[in-house]
């Protein structure tokens, strides 16, 4: 047997009843073991516990025992008695917080000595938690109802540990681009620039100063993010972006590090940074009356032999195509693939008779945000993998949405004229032969698949509203599309009947702190035939992605100037550039910035219109450059080497159709 070091001996026995062992670990109090005597061993054997009880023996010689360091240099290390080779019992010992040996419990003898390692309660370690990024949270924060993320409260709980707080020391990564004591010094350097410029906004008298001003920790939480943006992103680069950085960093003055400033507030923020208003439309000036403007519409307006191609409906399906697509949902028994999760299930337009369920499969979980490749830098070696822009999760991975049904969308022409026929718009109508009208709806889905739910119909270019309804489906509602259509179930319940003399004021959006007001229709039928009082053939209907807002509505119309065609994306259809990316891109605006609260139709038909109106502007410059020349309403052809034109020679609607009379 190995001698012990009494690790265990104030541990009761489990098994002390039966326990016969010469040398056990563990103690045994209601035992009195004394030391064998060595020239006369037992073995264990040989006898029982009340053996080993009456026996005596002299203890074996003590030896020293290494202590830590604790003891002072020149005292002797303190000498622990070990145990005897006769009974192996180990002696009890204990080491205080000083390093030194108490005296043990009476009844193990005056020489006895316990371990504290014995004695104390032993705990697991703690877990260390992730640093916590702190952005100061702006001044209007608390009266938003926006998180905080930074109060005094909370620097006082960081510094009572339950935050724990970063040092000035850079961040681990997998592969590092530098050495640590290079990657350090950057640091230092980036810390110190952002420190100067602080204490610059601290001193200067701006009342915006508190929303600005940087606490310590965010100082070291801002220089650590930069530092270690730089080295994930740019590791073959590293040093150069560092260097840059910290170079304008000194050049940098007060007025652009609020700038600054208040760019990554409003990334933090952004419900207390509203998106910019729609620019007045003297900012697109374009040199030419409003009927000027709509004289120059027919250059834009698509090709109509090309309209099928992209999606529009030109002509009403037949009665035999339709009678095919009602055999086929009969043959089918309503089941349809989900629009968001691709799964199969089945429909009841009616509710089914057993239990009044419209939907069968359960809950739908999917993600709600296009799958995107992130843009790939020059010094990344390899193109990054393709993640949802919901949750930034891979392609491939479960949902980060739930819905309580699944959904569909139908988009043959002959199963939308099953559901309710098309129409065309008709030669006569009651809105002037000099106008055009901007467009856009919002759809929901139902039991009949995507329907209309909101039309917006604006006049261009003055933007006035025309027509704002919400529309009363013809199937049983199963999602209002609410993130990305705007219209919510309370929008319903407060809206009010429509009626040609209610006033327009009452369907605008709601004001501060006041809900929002909208008129609503009995069907689609009646909304459509409202638009039509606004249309004829030849009116140009602007708008983005028109085919989806005119199959909703079964309307056919032939004149269509179509944002997306206007400005078609580079590598071509179906590739397509968003609304809200082109409204940005060419006008410096933000729109659809409601996040979770949905889209507004009026607020995207006006944007439409903005874009197409900007390129009327861009069309007339070259027209101007061409020689083309306008004069009370009337423009004028370039006559290279003749003299000006005639009195009464006009040119009525340059473009495709241009009559010179």
């Amino acid at each position: 047997m190995f001698s012990t070091a009494g690790l265990f001996q104030n541990i009761k026995c489990p098994e002390i009843a039966r326990c016969q062992l010469p040398n056990c670990l563990f103690r045994h109090d209601n035992t009195v073991r004394d030391t064998l005597n060595q020239g006369n061993r037992v073995s264990a054997s040989r006898h029982s516990a009340h053996d080993f009880d009456t026996i005596s023996a002299e203890p074996r010689p003590i030896k020293k025992r290494r202590l830590g360091d604790n003891h002072e240099l020149g005292e002797p290390r303190p000498e622990v008695p070990r145990e005897s080779s006769g009974t192996g019992f180990a002696t009890n010992t204990t080491k205080t917080a000083t390093g030194l040996l108490d005296k043990p419990p009476s009844h193990h003898g005056p020489d006895a000595r316990v371990l504290l390692s014995a004695t104390k309660d032993v705990s697991p370690p703690p877990i260390r938690k992730r640093p916590v990024r702190t952005v100061r949270e702006p001044a209007s924060a608390k009266s938003s109802g926006v998180p905080h993320h930074n109060t005094p409260s909370d620097k006082e709980n960081a510094n009572n540990g339950s935050q724990i707080q970063e040092t000035l020391n850079p961040r681990m990564l997998k592969k590092s681009p530098a050495s640590h004591a290079v990657r350090f010094k950057l640091l230092t350097l980036l810390h110190e620039q952002i420190v100067r410029l602080n204490k610059e906004v601290q001193a200067c008298e701006d009342p915006s100063k508190n929303a600005l001003e940087l606490s310590p920790q965010e100082l070291i939480t801002t220089a650590l993010d930069e530092e270690y943006k730089a080295a994930r992103d740019n590791p073959k680069v590293y040093d150069n972006v560092l260097k840059l950085r910290v170079v304008a960093l000194k050049r940098m003055n007060l007025d652009r590090w609020k700038e600054e400033r208040l760019k990554q507030i409003g990334q933090d923020f952004p419900e207390l940074h509203p998106a910019k208003a729609p620019s007045p439309l003297a900012s697109l000036a374009t040199g030419l009356s409003s009927i000027e403007e709509i004289a120059l519409l027919p250059k834009l307006i698509a090709k109509q032999d090309t309209l099928s191609k992209h999606g529009y409906v030109t002509k009403s399906p037949s009665d035999a195509e339709v009678e095919q697509a009602r055999r086929g949902v009969e043959a089918s028994q309503w089941w349809e693939l989900c629009d968001r999760c691709k799964s199969r299930f089945q429909v009841f337009p009616g509710r089914r008779a057993i239990d009044g369920a419209l939907t069968t499969g359960g809950k739908c979980t999917y993600h709600f945000g296009k799958p995107r490749r992130p843009i790939k830098e020059r010094a990344e070696p390899v193109q990054k993998d393709t993640v949802y822009l919901c949750c930034g999760q891979l392609v491939g991975t479960p949902g980060c949405t739930t819905a309580e049904s699944h959904v569909f969308k139908v988009s043959e022409a002959k199963r939308l004229a099953l559901i309710m026929p098309f129409k065309e718009t008709t030669v006569k109508g009651s809105s002037p032969p000099e106008s055009a009208v901007c467009f856009d709806c919002e759809m929901g889905y139902t039991t009949y698949g995507l329907e209309l739910i909101r039309l917006t119909a604006t006049a261009w270019p003055d933007g006035k509203e025309l027509l704002d309804v919400l529309v009363r489906p013809l199937g049983e509602i199963l999602d209002l599309n609410s993130r990305f259509s705007g219209v919510w179930p309370t929008d319903f319940s407060n809206a009010v009947p429509y009626s040609s003399s209610t006033s327009i004021s009452t369907r605008n959006r709601n004001t501060e702190g006041l809900q929002r007001q909208l008129l609503k229709v009995d069907s689609p039928a009646e909304a459509r035939e409202l638009l039509f009082s606004h249309l004829t053939t030849t009116t140009p209907l602007i708008g983005h992605a028109l085919e989806n807002d005119l199959n909703s509505a079964r309307i056919i119309h032939p004149t269509i100037i179509d944002t997306v065609l206007l400005y078609p994306h580079p590598r071509g259809l179906p590739i397509r550039h968003g609304l809200k990316m082109l409204v940005k891109k060419h006008l410096d605006r933000d729109i659809q910035m409601g996040g979770a609260q949905g889209h507004d139709s009026k607020e995207d038909a006006m944007a439409a219109g903005d874009l197409v109106r900007l390129k009327v502007m861009e069309t007339w410059k070259g027209m101007q450059a061409e020689g083309w020349r306008v004069k009370n309403g009337d423009f004028y052809p370039p006559l290279p080497g003749g003299p000006p034109p005639a009195q009464g020679t006009r040119i009525i609607q340059p473009g495709p159709k241009t009559v010179a009379t």
